[in-house]
């Protein structure tokens, strides 16, 4: 007979017993029954408690065949006296609570038997019913860490099949998928850890789940972490410098080197596998969306529990001591006072016994009444590195087609172009603009397209549209003004340019004003005072410049043009 199946049978024949002989005792001794019937539960228990642990101990083994075959339980694990790699199961800690809930349909009972004995009679009595599970309540920290780390460990975030170039689109797309996929996933089991810790201690182990829970969180927004570092490989942007100056690290020489290699690899790939690399960059973000508001809601639910607790544990404890200061805890019917009957709460009995420990946790109920206060302190920090991570990835898919039409603009020859000699007079042509700025001002343009669906899925009611549009724009805006910044830096890297080649610039200036203009973004001033100087006359530029005395001009910028066109 398995121990699951014997226990409800010992409990009942013990209940029998003491029913009787609390009926022959109030006959026989009218004056000590109240005292005497426990004592003999408290004196059985006592002699049974060691024999208890170790048979609870290998019933919670039995569950998992692992366990069973070696007759180890989870007492065994938590010690290391295991084969290496075995670990606690949710099985086994299942287990450990449906004997628990035996015990505590038990402890009722004997409550209400027990009912006419005063409150100390009681704490006692049932202290001793619950004893045999005070060992692994006090390594309740150990065993959900282990339980949790387990899990995470078995969440599948790599499954997604690494292809080669012109597939990484499909590549990304699953991993994403994968990513956003695992986050209520992870949730779910971090939500069943806090029932777990409420049925199993009452909550009297609160404080340590808070700090299991917080690890466990971090645990697996590292994996995400690592995850989103591969991810840049696939999007192509692992390499590239960020010499706009709105990313992390300025392009170096090395780095530039790189920049060149990874810019005939973006070569390799066609326009439809780039746009489907920015469609997969882009539900990276419906990720870190995901994670941010799982893990508030989750971490507002986990304040909850903390403050039911605080009144419940509040409650129970100030009835154990009232009882400890001799004062009455009956409504005066003989029945137990609400603060009575709360201190015979499963978690408050153990919080007597430890002071240390019934401090630690009413200082962390205390503090969660703040509403400043953060349940997971640690991972909330890390939600947000990770919102920023997953920013700058995409933001570098997004300006990397830019970078690359840009690079090396610079050095274009056309700069130090001559018009053509020649003997018969011929119609001066207007400049068009060249292809490395009609594909970046083409892109631009394309871009709110991109944008839209995502914008429409993260706001699926109504009230969100509002904030769909803004997340659109604002994505647009960050992109233009770094495409912007890096044609400036391009263009203050000319070193010379002739007539011909000024007139060609203003061109290409126009053009991606003309773009700007489309997005209802300004022209920035610096990009402006190249225009204004590269479309005058190179005579007039010098009184120009000196005219305007910085009114509507840059200054460093009208200095710059009057030196390159050697004014």
């Amino acid at each position: 007979l398995s121990f699951s199946s014997w226990l409800p049978n010992f409990y009942d024949e013990v209940l029998l017993y003491l029913e009787q002989e609390w009926k022959w005792c109030m006959v026989a001794f009218p004056d000590d029954y109240k005292t005497l019937v426990p004592r003999v539960l408290v004196d059985t228990m006592s002699a049974l408690s060691a024999s208890f642990v170790s048979r609870i101990n290998l019933a919670t083994g039995d569950v998992v065949p692992e366990t069973r075959a070696l007759a180890k339980g989870i007492l065994d694990i938590l010690s290391g006296d295991m084969p290496k790699g075995t670990k606690i199961q949710t099985k086994h800690i299942e287990t450990l609570i449906e004997l628990h809930n035996m015990t505590v349909a038990f402890a009722r009972n004997i409550q209400h038997l027990f009912s006419e004995s005063n409150l100390q009679v009681l704490l006692n009595t049932l202290k001793a019913v619950y004893s045999p599970y005070e060992s692994y309540k006090q390594r309740y920290g150990q065993m959900e860490r282990a339980i949790l780390s387990s899990e995470i460990s078995g969440v599948d975030l790599r499954g997604a099949v690494v292809r080669g170039v012109g597939a990484q689109g499909i590549e990304l797309s699953e991993t994403v998928r994968r990513m956003e996929e695992s986050i209520p996933q992870v949730i779910v089991l971090l939500e069943a850890a806090v029932e777990r810790c409420i049925s199993f201690t009452g909550g009297s182990e609160a404080d340590e789940l808070i700090l299991t829970l917080d690890e466990i969180m971090l645990q697996y927004i590292s994996t995400l972490q690592e995850t989103l570092k591969s991810l840049r490989s696939v999007c192509g942007v692992d390499i590239i410098g960020h010499s706009d100056g709105t990313g992390p690290k300025k392009e170096m020489g090395s780095d530039k080197k790189e920049g060149h290699h990874n810019a005939r690899l973006v070569d390799m790939v066609s326009d439809e596998e780039e746009w489907s690399i920015v469609q997969g960059a882009l539900q990276i973000l419906t990720v870190a969306d995901c994670l941010t508001s799982r893990s508030s809601v989750f971490e507002a639910s986990l304040r909850a529990t903390l403050a039911r607790l605080s009144t419940t544990l509040s409650i129970s404890v100030l009835g154990s001591s009232l009882d400890q200061s001799n004062i009455t805890t009956d409504d005066g019917d003989g029945e137990l006072s609400l603060a009575g009957r709360a201190a015979l709460d499963v978690a408050a009995l153990r919080l007597t016994d430890v002071p240390v420990k019934a401090r630690r946790l009413f200082n962390l109920l205390d503090q969660s009444k703040d509403p400043r206060f953060h349940a997971l302190p640690l991972a909330s920090q890390r939600v947000t590195i990770f919102a920023d991570t997953v920013n700058e990835l995409v933001y570098d898919v997004l300006i990397s087609k830019v970078r690359q039409r840009l690079n090396d603009v610079s050095r274009l020859p056309i700069w130090s172009s001559f018009d053509e000699p020649s003997a018969f007079p011929l119609p001066s042509f207007s400049a068009y603009p060249q292809p490395y700025v009609t594909s970046v001002g083409e892109y631009l343009l394309t871009l709110p397209q991109q944008l839209e669906p995502l914008a429409e899925g993260i706001s699926s009611s109504e009230a969100n549209t509002d904030e769909a549009q803004f997340f659109a724009t604002e994505w647009m805006f960050k992109v233009a003004e770094g495409a912007t910044a890096l044609y400036m830096e391009q263009l203050r890297g000319i070193q010379y340019i002739t007539e011909r080649g000024a007139q060609q610039l203003s061109a290409d200036i126009e053009y991606l004003s003309n773009v700007l203009s489309a997005l209802s973004m300004p022209m920035p001033p610096i990009l402006a005072t190249f225009h204004t100087c590269l479309s005058t006359q190179r005579d007039q530029l010098h009184d120009l410049v000196k005219s305007d005395g910085g009114n509507q001009l840059d200054l460093p910028t009208a200095h710059l043009v009057c030196k390159i066109r050697r004014v």
